[in-house]
């Protein structure tokens, strides 16, 4: 009889893309597996790899006024009672969270009919969420061997996986970095996630106009720009006469950040872990905004494997970002070497180790 898994993972790419990775594997090893979502997850489109997606309801805390956090609870008490519901139905062998409140019906659901589960974080700093699931839940896979917030009575059933990245973005592994040449173009790959492509929008314009005019012409940019954006970036790079390549949402990022000479980028934790997958230089500016500042310890991690180099929101300006590109587009040398020390920090069996972790915890087939 094919066990089942549930995977419980909220709509942003953070989250569905190491749950994409983990379905895959799973599926590879006989499982039948089956998604818990919210309904931001299809900007990403359907495909994701289960037998059946459903959606729960589900509510982030977002104030503290008493209003606020009744109508959050409102639709977390909601939430499981369907949660509950759907793994009646579903009869999981295991449920497995990859964090954010979206995952904290289906995993106290799961607690409260017995049924084994893991939380995955893709930090380096645990997630509230997590924090609060972490009490409970059997098992705690780990990204990093050295987690921010981890609780004292969770250590023992925690381990270290890795993050787990896609098949699509592993595809690319063996593809070698070619640094730009003299007087080659210079292909930039610019995206921010849903919360931050705004900032790069304002700002990467006018950063790379300020160019001086042998470096400008030889940009070729490509950039995720929200739909409200769109008109004014395409006319500021027209004005800077650099050529653009524009969208809301790629769903071919893996095969552009492989071709990318330069990635800027937010640093969610499934970005930088596609990034050191493929091998790629980056210059990183976390969320400023982010709880925890996880964006920042992400990108501290890879600037300090040399695989990057971090810019902090507050200290950015204009014309301190033109500099900075300016110094980075002018070395091929140091870009090629960030390249490789990015590759060497990759963790390409972590879907492995999670998978393994996953079947060990729904044990032998009846």
């Amino acid at each position: 009889m094919t066990q089942t898994i549930l995977l419980a993972a909220g709509g942003t790419g953070g989250h569905l893309f190491p749950a994409t990775a983990l379905a895959q594997e799973l599926t590879r090893r006989g499982f039948a597996v089956e998604l818990a979502t919210d309904e931001r997850a299809e900007q990403y489109g359907t495909d994701f790899p289960a037998r059946a997606v459903y959606r729960v309801p589900s509510a982030t805390f977002t104030s503290r006024k008493p209003l606020a956090v009744m109508k959050t609870l409102g639709r977390l008490g909601s939430g499981f009672l369907r949660a509950r519901r759907l793994l009646e139905m579903v009869q999981p062998h295991v449920v497995v969270g990859f964090g954010g409140y979206p995952t904290l019906p289906p995993i106290m659901a799961a607690r409260s009919l017995g049924i084994p589960t893991v939380i995955h974080e893709q930090n380096a700093v645990m997630g509230r969420a997590n924090r609060l699931l972490s009490r409970f839940a059997d098992a705690i896979a780990l990204s990093f061997s050295s987690t921010k917030h981890l609780r004292r009575s969770a250590e023992k059933r925690a381990q270290v996986t890795g993050n787990p990245v896609r098949d699509a973005v592993l595809s690319y592994r063996n593809v070698a970095y070619v640094p730009p040449e003299p007087a080659g173009r210079l292909l930039v790959l610019i995206f921010g996630g849903s919360q931050g492509a705004h900032f790069f929008s304002e700002m990467l314009p006018p950063a790379l106009e300020r160019m001086p005019s042998p470096l400008r012409w030889r940009l070729t940019v490509v950039q995720q720009v929200r739909p409200e954006d769109l008109a004014s970036v395409r006319e500021a790079y027209k004005q800077a006469d650099i050529a653009a390549h524009l969208a809301p949402f790629f769903r071919d990022l893996p095969e552009r950040m492989a071709n990318a000479h330069l990635v800027i980028s937010r640093a969610g934790a499934s970005t930088v872990a596609e990034l050191t997958a493929i091998g790629r230089p980056a210059l990183l500016v976390p969320l400023p905004h982010a709880l925890d500042n996880d964006q920042l310890e992400n990108a501290m991690r890879l600037e300090e494997g040399g695989g990057g180099w971090c810019l902090r929101q507050a200290d950015i300006t204009v014309e301190r970002l033109s500099e900075e590109l300016e110094r980075l587009f002018g070395a091929p040398d140091m870009l090629a070497k960030a390249a490789a020390k990015s590759k060497a920090m990759a963790n390409t069996d972590a879907v492995k180790k999670l998978a393994e972790l996953v079947e060990e915890l729904a044990g032998p087939e009846e």
